[in-house]
């Protein structure tokens, strides 16, 4: 069993700074892609940012140059700094990781959500 957990979501004023983490746990062999999405009330859930396995990066256009994606390979755990928060970032965000079960297959997982509201 493979499970997603993320933490770091709340409340922050506009132009305010959050951090995300989602940290993997349970059997596999390894990681590939991590990323982090979210979806707005009534909107369709979106990508935010990617990271793969090699430390590529990729950003929603909506997002670059205020949010970072990283990972720490060592604890299986993917970050998201975010500054210059805008109302319109307010969501929720949800880790999604590629993983290697023991098996070698890829399965793709979720973590359970966490909000992030941007308001004054």
């Amino acid at each position: 069993q493979v499970q997603l957990v993320e933490s770091g979501g709340g409340l922050v004023q506009p132009g305010g700074s959050l951090g995300l983490s989602c940290a993997a746990s349970g059997s596999f062999f390894g990681i590939n892609d991590m990323g982090w999405y979210r979806q707005a009330p009534g909107k369709q859930r979106e990508l935010v940012a990617k990271i793969t396995r090699g430390g590529n990066t990729n950003y929603a256009d909506s997002v670059k140059g205020r949010f970072t994606i990283s990972r720490d390979y060592a604890k299986n755990t993917v970050y998201l700094q975010m500054n210059s928060l805008k109302p319109e970032d307010t969501g929720v965000y949800y880790c999604n990781a590629d993983v290697l079960r023991r098996s070698l297959t890829q399965y793709n997982y979720w973590g359970q959500g966490t909000q992030v509201t941007v308001s004054s």
